[in-house]
């Protein structure tokens, strides 16, 4: 009997490459395009609010780094609020492009591969969407070094209602919405530690299914 051949999950970075290079989140002249998420005004304009305010209420700005910050639409207007705002991703493309287009004393752009680098040091991180399309395993190995900054600002699509969560997926394009299931980072088999939470905001997606939720996690 011919054996069947298993498809194995392309590498990360490569996937992430040709989701933009293939416009594959949409978009239609501009190559790097990540998503309505970051740009329809019913999902940022909230956002944006509910960040400003956050990173606002600091006595002292703090440091900000961003994994996977995408084509940094978001982002740039949330650089005004730190001392120091460190965007991070995965392709090369972008960073250089972001390199390029934005620009700020505060602002610095690394090209990183999340679960398998070094995070740069910062007092708060910020993970809007990112972990949604991450393997169980990729998301473990970010995970763990997750507890070196004292706050994190998670944002994920998530069901509406109750679900199963962290159903696991093969990292990409997809989400873990279309197995019912979404990504709690303070459940099996993650189980993160953490000292307080508090849920930001909660928006009903204007093109798909679910709602997508921003929590802040205090760590210890």
């Amino acid at each position: 009997m011919k054996q069947k051949k298993i498809k194995k999950p392309w590498p990360t970075k490569d996937a992430m490459v040709q989701i933009y290079e293939n416009k594959l989140w949409g978009g239609d002249n501009n190559v790097y395009y990540s998503g309505s998420g970051s740009h329809h005004p019913e999902m940022v304009n909230p956002y944006l609010e509910a960040l400003s305010a956050f990173l606002g209420a600091f006595e002292t700005p703090p440091v900000v780094c961003d994994l996977g910050c995408g084509d940094f639409n978001i982002g740039k207007e949330l650089v005004r609020y730190t001392k120091k705002y460190i965007a991070v991703d995965i392709v090369p493309g972008l960073i250089e492009h972001n390199k390029k287009e934005f620009v700020a004393d505060n602002l610095e752009f690394q090209l990183l591969d999340i679960s398998a680098n070094e995070l740069p040091l910062a007092d708060c991180a910020i993970l809007r969407q990112v972990l949604q399309h991450l393997s169980n395993t990729e998301i473990k190995s970010v995970m763990n070094k997750l507890t070196d900054f004292k706050y994190i600002v998670l944002t994920e699509h998530l069901p509406e209602g109750d679900f199963l969560p962290n159903k696991d997926i093969i990292s990409g394009q997809g989400i873990r919405l279309k197995k019912q299931s979404g990504v709690n980072l303070l459940e099996y088999p993650f189980n993160l530690e953490i000292k307080e939470e508090k849920q930001l905001l909660s928006l009903k997606s204007p093109n798909f299914k679910g709602v997508v939720v921003t929590t802040v996690y205090k760590m210890f």
